[in-house]
């Protein structure tokens, strides 16, 4: 099936320094409802690949295509198709949200009829459509994230791009930003990519994950598959005699280490349910006291792929046979 961002050997040079080196993979599925998460620290190239994408920087080398159309030679299609919140703001600040709107959906190509149709509908949509003749200085942090949410979706692109949509807003009003952006694929079939600084918002919405380094992809996956490919690690604490539980665990080649007095760290193998670890403790019959249970988290993905964490696969399997003296 065809992809929505397909990069094929992209560069792009500003000035004398080469921002990105040689980017290549291919991103969603057309018509399919996708959120793909952009993610890198400062200086990596995200926003010079949104301008890139958006036809705004012309490759040195390579292409970069939306919907197999290549974004600088066909840049007026393009951006026919997508939607783009911009993380700064840019109003004008004594236009009403909808006259802004309005405008913003004619300039995406509606007539303007149906153009001011839709920017009441779109701006009811986001929650402002009470405030949507209010002149836009006025408007709080929140409702500009909202107005320019507005103005980006408002002309139904096939992609929205969103630059640090939940920036500043309040835990309120960013779980309505990503209730939107979860509404926006899933009932809308709209393709989205999420460039956020804040890795819980990616790790609740996207479903594809490409993480940048010095302008280059240094990470690439499918999140539900690197959810269930991630180690499970289990912290337990028991009462009782736990010698018997330590031994049946290792029979079931899990691999646990005791840190003494009933408390034992854990690592789920693939395949191995937590059904199997009760199963264990009741056959024993020792008490649990405690238990927490968790996976690696996009955090952690994301430092290992920049290289703030330094754990090798062999170390981590290593980690993960260490005898019952040593520790995780």
């Amino acid at each position: 099936m065809a992809a929505v961002i397909e990069l094929d050997n992209l560069h792009v040079r500003l000035g004398r320094r080469e921002v990105l080196e040689g980017i290549s993979c291919r991103l969603g599925v057309s018509g399919a409802g996708k959120a793909i998460g952009l993610l890198g620290p400062n200086g990596a190239g995200k926003s010079t690949l949104i301008q890139t994408i958006l036809g705004f920087h012309q490759p040195s080398a390579g292409c970069a295509r939306i919907f197999g159309l290549d974004c600088h030679k066909h840049s007026r299609q393009v951006r026919s198709r997508l939607g783009y919140m911009p993380e700064n703001d840019a109003f004008i600040a004594n236009l009403s949200a909808v006259t802004f709107v309005h405008m913003m959906a004619q300039l995406s190509g509606l007539p303007a009829e149906a153009a001011l149709e839709k920017a009441h509908e779109t701006l009811f949509h986001v929650g402002l459509g009470e405030a949507r003749y209010r002149p836009l200085g006025t408007y709080s942090l929140g409702m500009k994230q909202m107005a320019k949410l507005a103005q980006a979706i408002v002309h139904g692109p096939e992609l929205v791009i969103l630059d640090e949509p939940t920036n500043g807003l309040d835990p309120a009003a960013r779980a309505r930003m990503l209730k939107l952006i979860r509404e926006m694929k899933d009932d809308h079939g709209m393709s989205v990519v999420l460039c956020s600084h804040l890795l819980r918002d990616v790790e609740e919405v996207c479903d594809e994950v490409v993480i940048l380094k010095a302008g280059r992809i240094v990470h690439h996956a499918d999140l539900e598959a690197e959810r269930r490919a991630n180690r499970r690690f289990v912290e337990l604490e028991v009462a009782g005699d736990d010698a018997a539980f330590g031994e049946a665990l290792r029979d079931h080649e899990i691999a646990a280490v005791t840190e003494g007095a009933g408390r034992w760290r854990i690592v789920l193998p693939a395949g191995v349910d937590m059904a199997v670890l009760w199963k264990l403790v009741a056959a024993h019959e020792i008490d649990v006291r405690r238990l927490t249970h968790r996976r690696d988290t996009l955090e952690e993905i994301f430092l290992k792929a920049v290289g703030h964490i330094n754990h090798t696969a062999g170390e981590a399997a290593a980690r993960e046979e260490a005898p019952a003296s040593g520790r995780l």
